[in-house]
Formats: C-alpha cells, structure tokens, sequence
C-alpha cells in the first residue's frame, strides 16, 4: 500500500498538478486499500478536522506580522543596523545578509519570505562590492534558513501540534541552533572574502552612528521578546502571540510613518494567499496521516529502527538521511505532517527528547528549501537576481553541506539544543 501511495504521489507531483490535490488522490488510493466504504465519511472528517487546531491559527498571524515588517520600511531599518554592525569588515555585505536574516526571523519565521524581501536588496549590493552573483544568491537562499529556526518558526508551531509539545520550548531550543546557523554562514562568507580578497569598509562607525541606528531598529528588535517572552512565561497562547506581534508590528509601521492603508491591504493579500495554499496542504496531508496511522504503519516503522533503539545518534541520523531525501521530492509542510506521526513514536522509544527531536526535525525540513530539485528558497533567489535556476543548483550545494554540518553537530551534542529550554522552564 505505502509503495503504491508513494508512486501515485510522485506521479501527480511529476505531472504538474496543484500539491494538495495530489496529496488527496494519495489518500483516496490509500484507502481503496483499507476500506473502500469509509472514503465519504472518513476523507472530509480528517481534511478538515487536521486544519482545527487552535494552536495554527498562529501562523498567518505570524505571516501578517513578516509582511507588514516589509512594507512598513522596518526591514531596511533592520539592514541599516547590520551594515553598521558588521558591514565595516571583510566582505561586510555577506555578513550583513546573514546578520539581517537572524534580525528578520525574530518576526516571520518563513524562510522564503527571508529570501525575497532581503533578496532583491542585498544580492545587487554584494554584487557591487566583488562578489559573484552566484554566490550572492546562495547566501541569500542559505542564511534563510534561519527564518524557520529563531522563534517564531511556522514548522515549529505544526510540529507541536502534531506532538502535544510546548511551542514555548520549541521556540526557546531553536534560538542556539539559528545562532550556530548564522555563525556557520558568516565562517563561510569570511573565508570567500579572504579568498577572493574582497575589500573592506574604509572606516569603522562611529558611536553615534551605532546609537542612532540601534534607535531606527529598536521597534523591530523588541519584537522577538515579546513573541518569546509572551510565551514562556505564560502571558499569551501562541496564538495571541501572533496577534499581538501583528498588532504591534503594525502600529510601529503607523507611528514611523511607513506605513498606509495601501501597503496593508497588499500585506493582508499576501498573508491570505499564503496562508491559504498552506492550510490546504496541511489539511490533505493530515489525511493521509491519520490513515498511515490507521494501518499501523508507524507501528511498522518502529519495528523496522528497533534494531538500532539502544543509540540515539543513529536513529536521529536514520531519520535525517529520510527527511532530507524526503524534502527534496516534497514540499517541506507537507513532508512535515506526513513523517513526524512516523518518526514521533520511534524517537519516543530511544528515549529522544521531544524537544530535541522538533529542532532537528524542522532543521531538516528547513534545509529541503535549498535543495534540488524543489527548494523553494532557491527559485526566489533565483528570480530575485536573475539567475538561471539550474546554475544556481549547482552552486548552492556549499550552502546545504555547512547547514547538515550543523544538523550533524546539533545531533552529536543535544545540550546545544536543550540548554537554553532547560535554563529557563
């Protein structure tokens, strides 16, 4: 049965048709299989009972909170304060792209959403100060990843939805592995510099100059403490977190005088039409779950990894080696739904930390965006500085083996993970 859902899945998806219509004729073959009588009843009861979660409708507030951020001009006051930061040293415009992406996921926590708003400034800047607009690009793809690990992070937020865990701890446990992301890239873009002999900044800033950028940001950078802080120490559900952010977010772009009443109805129709296409997903590919678990395929699973149940570092390795694979043939929401169900219950036996198990899970997931042949993040690069995508594959591959050296490393030492949840809970 598995086999067959798996080939009428990669059928539809070769065939160009609309993902969560071919997630859906998965499942209706899937239970020809199980039980033919309980599609009318069975089908919609879970399409539509896999989308009533309190807890997801955080994510288009999170969503709003990202593009309102963009059109209310306090990205660029978060990429001014960058350029002071960092832009001073050794390809300074690198840096400033990492640094911006770790400043941006504090708010959105979509790394495609990273890639297009910084993107279309920061490409055509690197490029003026040396760089290739190869490597420009995937940088820009790369440091996105960090969108999904900082709070707020949508993957985390389905994954604990999926799995009873505390969102707050989710969000606290992806602080550490989206600063080790980010330090990662800019080891990577110091030593592109150093080989390519990449001028530096002619002067450092100046106090003031620090001072008057931190102030433009300031409203921005306030803006992940009341996510996190709001969360942890029980003030607000998920959920009136995003709104709060959203609501927040907005009258900051209104005082500052970024934002009218134009760039937030384009805001709003963004979010809708994002938002839309991933609760469909998510809806299709709850079905399909509730089916595996029907017939008893994690059980099945289980049984197959119990050989290796006594080494924890081997069965997050296994599962890493499926979800990456997975991830390059899949989108990422749906890989998400479809393989925690599995993987939750085997983690459990080798007595993996939930918690743990949901940052290399969606580290995992997060790393499928920049990779051949369906990385979303690497079609936005692409578009957004004019590359050719099949070039920009064969380049971003630097960029995918540094993030699985940090998804190696996170395996290899769980504390980086659970230290900052285990401080504070």
């Amino acid at each position: 049965m598995t086999l067959t859902m798996l080939a009428v899945f990669l059928g539809h998806v070769l065939l160009g048709l609309p993902l969560f219509i071919a997630l859906l004729t998965t499942a209706f073959v899937g239970f020809l299989f199980v039980d033919f009588s309980m599609i009318p009843r069975m089908m919609p009861q879970q399409f539509f009972g896999g989308i009533n979660v309190f807890s997801l409708m955080a994510i288009p507030l999170f969503i709003l909170a990202g593009n309102l951020m963009n059109v209310s001009g306090l990205t660029e006051r978060l990429m001014g304060f960058a350029r002071l930061i960092v832009g001073h040293l050794r390809g300074g415009m690198g840096h400033v792209n990492v640094v911006s992406s770790v400043f941006f996921a504090g708010v959105n926590g979509s790394a495609v959403a990273d890639t297009s708003a910084l993107g279309s400034l920061l490409v055509p800047a690197m490029e003026k100060e040396g760089y290739s607009r190869a490597f420009a690009a995937g940088l820009t793809a790369g440091s996105s990843l960090i969108g999904p690990i900082i709070p707020p992070s949508i993957f985390m937020i389905l994954y604990a939805s999926l799995t009873n865990t505390s969102v707050g701890d989710l969000f606290l446990a992806g602080v550490v592995p989206g600063l080790l992301l980010g330090i990662a890239f800019m080891g990577m873009n110091a030593w592109y510099a150093w080989r390519h002999r990449l001028p530096k900044s002619a002067q450092l800033p100046s106090l003031g100059q620090l001072g008057l950028a931190f102030m433009a940001a300031l409203p921005a950078l306030i803006a992940p403490f009341i996510i996190v802080a709001g969360i942890v120490l029980g003030f607000v559900t998920p959920t009136e977190s995003g709104a709060l952010t959203a609501l927040y977010v907005a009258l900051c772009g209104v005082v500052l005088g970024g934002l009218r009443l134009k760039e937030c109805w384009k805001a709003i129709l963004d979010t809708a039409r994002l938002t839309s296409a991933i609760f469909l997903i998510m809806a299709a590919s709850a079905t399909i779950s509730w089916l595996l678990s029907y017939a008893q395929v994690p059980e099945q699973f289980v049984s197959l990894l119990s050989p290796y149940v006594d080494n924890s570092v081997v069965i997050l390795l296994l599962l890493s080696a499926i979800t990456f694979v997975t991830g390059m043939f899949m989108e990422e929401v749906s890989a998400l739904m479809l393989l925690t169900p599995i993987f939750a219950p085997v983690a459990m036996m080798a007595g993996i930390d939930p918690i743990h198990l949901g940052i290399i899970i969606t580290l995992n997931i997060t790393i499928a965006l920049i990779t051949p042949p369906l990385g979303a993040c690497v079609f936005v690069a692409a578009a957004v500085s004019r590359l050719e995508i099949v070039s920009l594959f064969r380049t971003i591959w630097p960029f995918v083996l540094t993030a699985i050296a940090v998804l190696i490393l996170l395996i290899l030492f769980p504390p980086l993970t659970l230290w900052l949840p285990t401080l504070l809970g």
